[in-house]
């Protein structure tokens, strides 16, 4: 059987790095870029990218709406 693994898509350009995303998730998976996007924040990206496990937490939390995380089959 396939096991299925989350993937965090982040809109770095529109991300305003207020973090709420990061302790939302309850793998760690998520961190702030050390890199800033064109507005000069410090955007979210996947820190721990094996452990996430698609609860979507994040992307409900996100008060812009700019994460999308998609589930994948991992054989």
């Amino acid at each position: 059987m396939a096991k299925i693994r989350g993937a965090v898509v982040v809109d770095t350009e529109r991300c305003k790095g207020c973090g709420v995303c990061i302790p939302a998730c309850p793998q760690d998976v998520l961190g702030l870029a050390a890199e800033v996007n064109k507005k000069g924040y410090n955007y979210a990206e996947m820190k721990n990218p094996e452990a996430c496990i698609g609860c979507s937490n994040c992307a409900i939390v996100c008060p812009d709406g700019v994460i999308s995380v998609y589930k994948v089959k991992v054989a």
